[in-house]
């Protein structure tokens, strides 16, 4: 593995993926921001660290740091550039689904190369009109015989879809929500393709795009667990790993964020207003107040916990005080900086806007959280697929 290479201890490689943040991402930030295009530079640099296999055994050449260093690595990406954590994050997610589902072939095959950094993953399930509700996909997954499946669809919103060299792409095979099933697919395999990029209102070198499926043959080796699996793998991959990873990037874009506001009001002027102070008093306590939340779910999730309940609570808080305090942020650095697209307050606010919408928007996390709570669930996936190897062993 090339790159930054990662110690036995959080604060180093906190300080590590800082360097690499500080030497490799912010000179491309004002490139990115300009032009608006995905970087695959940048996407190539990151999955060189290694960092999408954090979670991955060493069985499989993986970090095997666990789900808190993972945590580390991309509030420090977040911290210099919502983009870059978002490409690693989104990364992170198939990485997880092939931990828990894959084959033995298929962890042999796909695992060191995602490790060595020869290989970036995307999670395919969005489709168009469908948001958060992935029962109601009609991409199409047909047998065609004892070795091959023809798959059909559209899919949108797809992290790394441009980057991406593999796709976990979640279909449907039959009626029901037993119906559903995951595949691999090679980007370069006939049949599957991406459509122009077209940028958004933030996370700008991000690809999150469409990926069309026409006619694309895939063999049965390819399938990801048993046919009818795909709703739990989307739904474990979502729960263990996406909002977990989300919470992470938004919590990386407060400490920005406090940290830009921290050096604005060394004007003494702004210091001594209260109004200022006050608001300078909410974005220190979100900032407290979300750090504990993610890192105690994530230190649960480690530890071979159920924490459903405190990850979905995770990308729920989290997100939402990032939103509020990258627009509090503006407020204090006012119309001389807040208002003007090259300055990172501004830059912020709009990546944490971002940040909403992915693995469910706030209000399916308050329906998640509703079912929880009136205890309508089944075995807790967190506990479900806790292994000794994906406890973290890296002392805090």
């Amino acid at each position: 593995m090339a790159g930054y290479r990662i110690t036995e201890s959080y604060e180093d490689l906190r300080k590590q993926v800082r360097a690499f943040a500080a030497e490799i991402v912010r000179p491309l930030v004002p490139i990115m921001e300009r032009d608006r295009e995905v970087r695959h530079d940048l996407a190539k640099a990151i999955a060189r660290q290694g960092w999408t296999s954090a979670t991955v055994d060493p069985e499989y050449e993986g970090l095997g740091l666990g789900h808190y260093a993972k945590t580390v690595i991309l509030e420090e990406l977040a911290r210099e550039n919502g983009a870059a954590a978002a490409i690693a994050q989104a990364g992170i997610i198939p990485t997880g689904a092939l931990v828990h589902f894959g084959t033995d072939e298929q962890k042999n095959t796909w695992l060191p190369a995602i490790a060595a950094g020869d290989c970036l993953p995307a999670i395919d399930v969005t489709e168009p009109g469908t948001g958060g509700d992935v029962l109601a996909m009609r991409s199409r997954g047909e047998r065609v015989d004892e070795r091959t499946y023809v798959l059909n669809g559209r899919k949108v919103c797809v992290g790394n879809s441009h980057v991406a060299t593999l796709h976990l792409v979640v279909v449907r095979t039959a009626e029901g929500s037993g119906g559903l099933t995951a595949f691999l697919v090679e980007a370069d395999r006939p049949g599957i393709s991406c459509p122009a990029h077209v940028p958004f209102l933030g996370l700008n070198g991000f690809s999150c795009g469409e990926v069309a499926l026409t006619d694309c043959r895939v063999p049965v080796a390819n399938r990801v667990g048993e046919e009818g699996d795909g709703l739990l793998v989307a739904h474990a991959a979502s729960i263990l790993y996406g909002r977990p990873n989300l919470a992470a990037l938004s919590l990386g874009l407060q400490q920005a964020a406090w940290e830009g506001v921290a050096e604005r009001v060394k004007d003494e002027r702004l210091r001594v207003h209260q109004t200022i102070q006050q608001r300078i008093g909410d974005i220190h306590r979100r900032l407290i107040t979300s750090r504990v939340v993610l890192y105690d779910a994530v230190n649960r999730l480690d530890n071979g916990l159920a924490c459903d309940e405190e990850l979905i609570a995770a990308k729920l808080e989290v997100v939402k005080a990032a939103e509020t305090t990258t627009r509090e942020a503006l407020n204090v650095h006012g119309a001389r900086e807040g208002l003007f697209v090259d300055h990172p307050a501004e830059r912020r606010f709009r990546d944490a806007h971002c940040i909403e919408f992915p693995a469910g928007t706030s209000d399916f996390q308050r329906y998640r959280l509703s079912l929880e709570a009136l205890g309508r669930r089944n075995r807790p996936l967190s506990e479900r697929f806790a292994t000794p190897r994906q406890r973290a062993e890296v002392p805090a």
